[in-house]
């Protein structure tokens, strides 16, 4: 099993390593939600997922359901039921141990930020670049 939870701790969770999907999701609603350029998103059925302590649940959009940490704001887990039933998504980025699942696709590239293409060729620091 796999572990994780919110920035503050009062949410954690355990989940399989096993997965139905890990995709990337580039789309705006997430990106808001996460104040991120993309949100890594593991798919499983609900049922699968344990959850220790109450997260707050915000409607997104009219069938889409995000659970976040009432007390951190830490975005945690996405449900629609209309689209997914009984199905879950968690946000990878929360996990104990992000790299436990690799990520398998990037989906919503439609409403990708264009600076994202192509990202990987800039220049990266081990922490923080110097500043002068």
């Amino acid at each position: 099993m796999l572990t994780g939870r919110c920035h503050c701790g009062a949410i954690s969770y355990a989940m399989p390593a096993e997965v139905l999907h890990h995709a990337l999701c580039h789309c705006a609603d997430c990106r808001r939600s996460a104040g991120a350029p993309m949100v890594g998103w593991a798919m499983l059925p609900a049922d699968q997922l344990q959850i220790s302590g109450e997260p707050r649940t915000y409607a997104s959009s009219a069938d889409g359901r995000r659970e976040f940490c009432g007390t951190c704001g830490t975005g945690l887990f996405y449900r629609n039921e209309a689209m997914l039933p009984g199905l879950v998504d968690v946000q990878t980025g929360t996990l104990d141990d992000p790299d436990a699942i690799p990520a398998q696709s990037h989906i919503q590239v439609a409403e990708r930020i264009g600076w994202m293409q192509g990202v990987e060729a800039l220049p990266a620091f081990e922490r923080f670049p110097p500043f002068e």
